[in-house]
């Protein structure tokens, strides 16, 4: 599959059909609702309305309330939710009911629900898989609106600058292709079932540390081609409905109320058309609206609601004019007229967890990276008489993520969250399905026994007494606080003992993102599982017994220690800050971004220095050689070369091709892959093209990306750190349009 020719029409079509609860699309306009005439264009349809609504009526659309704090005003209907903003049912426009999503249908901390948890963003990004990324959505998208919701808050693609960030395992990695590629195809899922996703959170939204305060400081073209980049492929790729903008300053102006992010750079630049609304608690005036915010959201979070009385009164006073207040409420209409909100309502009823477990376990399937497999330990023979599992819960279920994406589904179990952590949540939750029965319904003739891991003396001396040992670790995250580097208490102590009493050892991680380990050496095998999600268990038992190629792909390099990092004390960290649902008090302080666009592995190859491991690392059951490399030039590089299974098994690969050089400029940069899977022998030639502007550098001058016309050379490899083929073409200067 050639991720640049990627065509997902079909598989949308289909899942329009299949999806359940759906109304048909609107015929025949009734006497008197043009608007309803599902031939004009979303904009036409949008000012049809708009005509019929007086100010205050447009105004009322432009701020609405966060459910689970609406107490008893809460009206008849409305779910706890994210997010009410209440329709204009005279006109069939529809209350806007919201759910945070980017995990799944999340459910405001209660337990027991129905929803279905996928696994977390950077198992998705590890997938390297635009399908798997639209299926995902697909499926949260067909939940949502069994659910009541028609308006998921998904699509985060905040890039993963820092590995500490608390949030990080709802987004999609540290590289702007691979992460705009995905999150776009997630949105396309969510929105082929008739209701709005957003892309979030605009912009530099990248630690959880004093999120409210901070003032992310970079330079423009750096910008450009990183962070923003990431969110431009992600709305060109998905078309979301609506853009959330972030908490945090950029450039010494909340980015709820940047003129640059949300004017400049969303509409003049990238001509988006939707509607930009705010994160809950982001609004500090009516300020916001002027410089491009078109709603306030959970408006019980600010300190005033700055959209309703306040907006009025500025308008009265001309200091905003009735031509924005229209314009605001325009490009919230015509998105739901696109997404077509208005006319496909929703119909709560005909959820089908077992189903979309299924979607959930498939993408974990494809998602843990093997790590580590000295002397072939992995996969496990199913003749092993004796095997131990110890630690991470692995007797209960996986662990999940915390904080608003927070997905809790029916027999989760909680345990206490640490001291100081924020308000929300119910704890430490695992998601249901344990990972010793996957590994027991696999071995039926073993002797699989558990050991808890709390005494790593007792751990060790059942690790010594067994055949293998497969070792269950943790890293718990959740929005609102930023982690450590590492795996949770002392289970790196833990691990130690364990393999130093038994080298055949299978750790198997399941993180928020990279941990140090400093007990790599002495492991047998490493998994990374992410945090699995539904079927997360069972996906890890198939990967462990080879019924599963290990397919997962790192999408952020893992730092060999704090010190390799750009800010290695995390801004803000002497402040002891944990944020909660309401904005913070504590003191403003900038995060100067100094290393610009050279993130994760593009520094690393700057730098010289060495990661744990880098970025696109991954191994496998099965061996691939790559072979054949020709390199063509003109508008753009295109890479064809030759994939070999060498080996007598199945298995999958992602062949990386990474621009290392180009005139005036030496910066590592992915340009695009490919995933396919061989069969023993099996050799098949690839084809990648890189889009112009991955090749391009931003012109702060010119203000536009310009291609300077020489020599570029690149790299085809198994990651960002090894170069299987070299090659090199000319190519023609150009200027691209922002």
């Amino acid at each position: 599959m050639n991720i640049l020719g990627l065509k997902m029409g079909v598989c949308a079509a289909a899942l329009l059909l299949a999806a359940p609860g759906m109304a048909p699309a609107a015929g025949k306009p009734a006497a008197g609702r043009p608007w309803m005439n599902a031939k004009l264009s979303p904009d036409a349809r949008a000012d049809l309305v708009l005509a019929k609504l007086s100010l205050d009526e447009q105004i009322a659309l432009l701020h609405g309330s966060m459910p689970m704090f609406m107490g008893g005003k809460k009206p008849a209907g409305v779910q706890i939710s994210a997010g009410y903003f209440p329709g204009v049912p005279e006109l069939n426009i529809p209350d806007l009911t919201e759910s945070d999503a980017s995990l799944g249908v999340a459910n405001a901390g209660r337990k027991d629900d129905d929803a279905t948890p996928l696994p977390s963003g950077l198992a998705l990004a590890a997938t390297w898989d635009p399908k798997t990324a639209f299926a995902s959505g697909a499926m949260i998208g067909k939940e949502a609106r069994q659910k009541g919701f028609n308006t998921l808050l998904a699509g985060g693609v905040n890039l993963l600058r820092d590995p500490r960030n608390g949030r990080n395992f709802e987004y999609l990695g540290e590289d702007p292709l691979l992460a705009g590629t995905l999150a776009g195809h997630t949105i396309k899922g969510v929105q082929s079932n008739h209701i709005v996703s957003t892309v979030k959170h605009f912009a530099l939204n990248d630690q959880e540390t004093g999120r409210m305060v901070l003032d992310g400081q970079i330079d423009e073209a750096a910008f450009r081609e990183s962070d923003l980049l990431a969110f431009e492929i992600a709305i060109e790729t998905g078309h979301p409905g609506s853009v959330m903008c972030a908490y945090n300053r950029v450039g010494g102006t909340y980015a709820c109320e940047n003129p640059f992010l949300l004017t400049d750079v969303l509409r003049k630049d990238w001509h988006y058309p939707g509607w930009v609304m705010s994160d809950w608690g982001a609004v500090h005036g009516v300020a916001a609206a002027k410089a491009g915010l078109d709603q306030e959201s959970g408006q019980q979070l600010d300190k005033q609601v700055f959209f309703d009385a306040p907006l009025k009164a500025a308008v009265a006073s001309g200091e905003v004019s009735k031509t924005r207040i229209h314009e605001m409420a325009h490009r919230y209409l015509r998105s739901l007229f696109a997404a077509g909100v208005v006319d496909h309502p929703v119909t709560a009823g005909g959820l089908d967890t077992a189903a979309d477990a299924l979607v959930a376990g498939r993408a974990e399937e494809q998602a843990i990276v093997l790590l580590k497999n000295d002397a072939n330990l992995l996969p496990l023979m199913k003749t092993a008489r004796k095997i131990a599992v110890i630690g991470g819960h692995a007797d209960v279920g996986v662990i999940s993520g915390g904080g608003s994406s927070q997905v809790i589904p029916t027999g989760s179990a909680s345990f206490p969250k640490p001291k100081g952590a924020p308000q929300w949540g119910g704890g430490q939750i695992y998601t249901p399905g344990a990972p010793l029965k996957a590994i027991a319904a696999r071995a039926p003739g073993a002797q699989v026994s558990f050991n808890d891991g709390a005494d790593p003396a007792a751990a060790a001396a059942l690790a010594e007494a067994s055949d293998v040992v497969v070792v269950f670790a943790t890293q718990w995250s959740t929005e609102g606080m930023d982690i450590a580097m590492k795996l949770d208490g002392d289970q790196d102590r833990l691990i130690a003992a364990v393999t130093a009493a038994n080298p055949k050892t299978v750790v198997v991680l399941e993180t928020a993102g990279p941990v140090t380990m400093p007990w790599r050496d002495k492991a047998g095998a490493i998994l990374e599982a992410w945090f699995p999600g539904a079927r997360g268990a069972d996906a890890i038992g198939k990967v462990l017994f080879g019924e599963v190629d290990p397919q997962g792909r790192l999408p952020v390099s893992f730092p060999a220690s704090e010190a390799q990092l750009a800010r290695p004390v995390l801004p803000g960290s002497d402040q002891n800050i944990v944020e909660t649902l309401t904005p913070s008090a504590s003191k403003p302080f900038d995060v100067k971004y100094t290393e610009g666009s050279d993130v994760g592995y593009r520094g690393y190859a700057k730098s010289g220095d060495k990661p744990l491991y880098p970025f696109g690392y991954g191994l496998s059951y099965t061996v691939f050689r790559y072979s054949g490399l020709k390199v063509t030039g003109g508008k753009t590089l295109t890479a064809r070369f030759t994939v070999t299974n060498v080996s007598n098994v199945a298995g999958t690969d992602t062949p990386q091709v990474y621009l290392t050089a180009g005139p005036k400029r030496t910066q590592q940069r992915l340009i695009g892959w490919s995933k396919l899977a061989l069969k023993p022998g099996e050799a098949r030639v690839v084809t990648v093209t890189a889009p112009a502007r991955m090749l391009a550098n931003w012109d702060s001058a010119g203000h536009g990306w310009k291609v300077d016309g020489g020599s570029y050379k690149l790299a085809v490899g198994p990651d960002a750190a090894t170069a299987a083929l070299k090659g090199s073409a000319t190519v023609v200067a150009a200027k691209l349009k922002p």
